[in-house]
């Protein structure tokens, strides 16, 4: 039987374990970028610019729904209750079902499926100058 790294995580958060960053060092950013097309209409990695969304420049580690000049839907606010900071741990969660960890955000994203897929974006949110 194979297991997977979603398996592998959502076992880790029901024993209560925190997930290493280092389990992402196989991301890779180029990739991330090519998948990352799929944000860019609604979110920019590479400035502190926002659109649709929240700009994403810098999000790893930084607060939950904490860009001043954004309007965060009240699911999102909640959230930050619950989640005070995006890591490594709290993104992964979020793009594999954004509706299911955030209900009722206003974000419309179904998520990403692929294990893989999550790894590359974060490699490249980690650092978007790796993928140029």
């Amino acid at each position: 039987m194979r297991i997977s790294f979603s398996m592998l995580f959502g076992l880790a958060v029901v024993a209560g374990l925190s997930v290493p960053t280092a389990a992402f060092a196989d991301g890779d950013a180029a990739k991330g970028a090519k998948i990352f097309k799929k944000c860019a209409a609604c979110h920019t990695a590479t400035e502190a610019k926002n659109k649709i969304g929240p700009h994403l420049d810098n999000v790893i580690d930084r607060p939950v729904a904490s860009i001043e000049d954004f309007k965060y839907s009240k699911a999102m606010i909640a959230h930050a209750e619950e989640t005070p900071t995006w890591t490594v741990e709290a993104l992964t969660e979020f793009l594999h079902k954004p509706t299911k960890v955030v209900k009722g955000t206003k974000m419309s994203f179904a998520g990403l499926k692929k294990d893989k897929d999550i790894e590359d974006i974060l490699a490249y949110l980690k650092d978007p100058s790796a993928a140029e």
